[in-house]
């Protein structure tokens, strides 16, 4: 494809001289800072940034590119690690003036714009009594989580993000705005659950929202290495004991002032009164702790509690699998033992972690596999790489790294013996979960994620193939996952 050269920024210009977009290219002020996302590592140099405060300007914005073979992406929440929000001489669509976030209290929904992140539905939702299944972050953006699926700690009693979506406006390649919903545009309602960053500029969407309890028990542990085979007995016992008000994220990160060595990282959820939190997580709450900051606290609290990793390094990575349980110990003892030799080898990546996320995934897995795009619904829990740096010289070294840890948790975790029951991948941590072999860098040419299309989409891959050539025939939406080409392919 090609860049946007000078011609055709003023063109684009023109084109959005009746709007209240703005457009702004390397020669102007504040470009810079328009380029910057969570992680350095995933910047671009793009050939304009349009900011958008509609979805009439993103379908003109969209149309342009497509008429002229343009490259262009969204920056909603500018969270990825993969590039996929950023491009090297197209144009960014920045959302980040579209975050109305609206709740109505008696239909029990909440509409919100593409550009928003999960704090504010959840803040908005607060004061109504309620709450959305979000991410278990909700530092970060709502239309990347949704459309990738979207775990979070709801997710055990209400389903997935996707489960949870009434019907969302897109803007395809070719500037249609269309309404999406079970009722209207049903096969393109399908595909975006799951697969929705393949298809469109998703503008607004609209959730179940759920009657939320005032406040939640949850907070951080921290335990020493030698806690370890007491850890993952209760994780072990997990499944059999949850109920759909639980959640807990175990694993290893470095020790607060002293990088060099590791600790037992949990993070604990239960919504419910403090009585029955304290009883079911006992096993943990009664070891010998470093640290214990687990308390009652608000939801929207809770749901912010990751986003003490958010100012940790200047480069980010994300990636990650997942397991069954029971989990061999034997393998988590490797897990950590790999973990502990990566930090103590490369310079300043304190606070990066390794986790085991346990949700319940009943609700999830009760659904058709082909009842949605997304195809990752069976027995079994994700597992979280989360990396960061400062060096660029590191960036390659850290992707390889990270590519190597996930594929051996794959092949030795259990999940590859799992039949019938979905792909056994989570797409939105997809940037390293294939099986093959990547012999090539991350560049602005190919995918923002590595996953295969076969491997993450499994038998749903035929129809959002089809679909794709009737929504979106020139492939304009590759930068997440390429459903036409698979992107090892390139």
């Amino acid at each position: 494809m090609p860049f946007l050269t000078y011609r055709r920024s003023i063109q684009l210009r023109q084109t959005l001289h009746d709007t209240q977009a703005t457009v702004v290219t390397p020669d102007e002020e504040g470009y810079p800072e328009l380029l910057s996302r969570w992680s350095q590592a995933s910047e671009r140099e793009a050939g304009a940034v349009v900011i958008v405060t509609s979805s009439h300007e993103i379908s003109l914005v969209a149309n342009f590119a497509t008429s002229y073979y343009i490259p262009f992406v969204v920056r909603g929440g500018g969270f990825s690690t993969t590039g996929a929000s950023s491009t090297h001489g197209g144009i960014v669509i920045d959302m980040s003036m579209m975050r109305d976030v609206v709740v109505d209290r008696a239909s029990q929904t909440v509409a919100v714009q593409g550009g928003a992140t999960w704090d504010a539905v959840d803040q908005a939702c607060a004061k109504e009594g309620l709450a959305v299944v979000g991410a278990t972050t909700s530092a970060v953006g709502v239309g990347g989580t949704t459309l990738g699926g979207g775990f979070g700690w709801l997710t055990g009693r209400h389903g997935l993000v996707i489960d949870n979506l009434i019907s969302v406006k897109i803007v395809l390649a070719d500037g249609q705005i269309k309404t999406a919903s079970n009722e209207e545009n049903q096969d393109l309602f399908w595909a975006i659950r799951g697969a929705g960053q393949g298809f469109g500029v998703v503008t607004e969407l609209v959730f179940r929202a759920h009657p939320q309890r005032p406040s939640v028990f949850g907070g951080f542990i921290y335990l020493q290495i030698g806690q370890l085979p007491a850890v993952v007995d209760f994780a072990n016992k997990f499944d059999a004991q949850a109920t759909g008000d639980e959640g807990l994220f175990f694993g290893f990160t470095s020790r607060p002032h002293d990088p060099l060595s590791t600790v037992i990282v949990a993070l604990l959820f239960y919504n419910g009164p403090l009585s029955a939190a304290e009883a079911f997580f006992a096993p943990l709450l009664t070891l010998e702790d470093i640290q214990n900051e687990t308390h009652e606290m608000p939801y929207p609290e809770m749901n912010a509690s990751l986003g003490r990793f958010r100012s940790l390094g200047t480069r980010k990575s994300i990636g990650g699998a997942t397991f069954a349980l029971p989990l061999d110990y034997r393998l988590v003892q490797e897990v950590h033992d790999d973990f502990a030799k990566f930090i103590r080898t490369y310079p300043r990546v304190e606070g990066s972690a390794v986790l085991f996320e346990l949700i319940p995934y009943t609700h999830v897995a009760q659904i058709p596999v082909d009842a949605t795009a997304y195809a990752n619904r069976g027995p079994y829990h994700n597992f979280l790489i989360f990396f960061c740096w400062y060096d660029q010289e590191l960036d390659m070294k850290m992707t390889s790294i990270k590519y190597a840890m996930t594929r051996r948790l794959r092949t030795r975790a259990g999940v590859l013996d799992i039949a019938g029951e979905g792909t056994g991948i989570y797409s939105n941590y997809s940037g390293t979960t294939s099986l093959k072999p990547i012999n090539k860098p991350i560049t602005d040419s190919i995918a923002g994620h590595e996953g295969d299309a076969k491997e993450l989409f499994g038998k749903n891959l035929p129809r959002l193939q089809e679909l794709k050539k009737i929504y979106d025939p020139k492939n304009m939406f590759q930068k997440w996952h390429n459903l036409l080409i698979p992107s090892t392919a390139h």
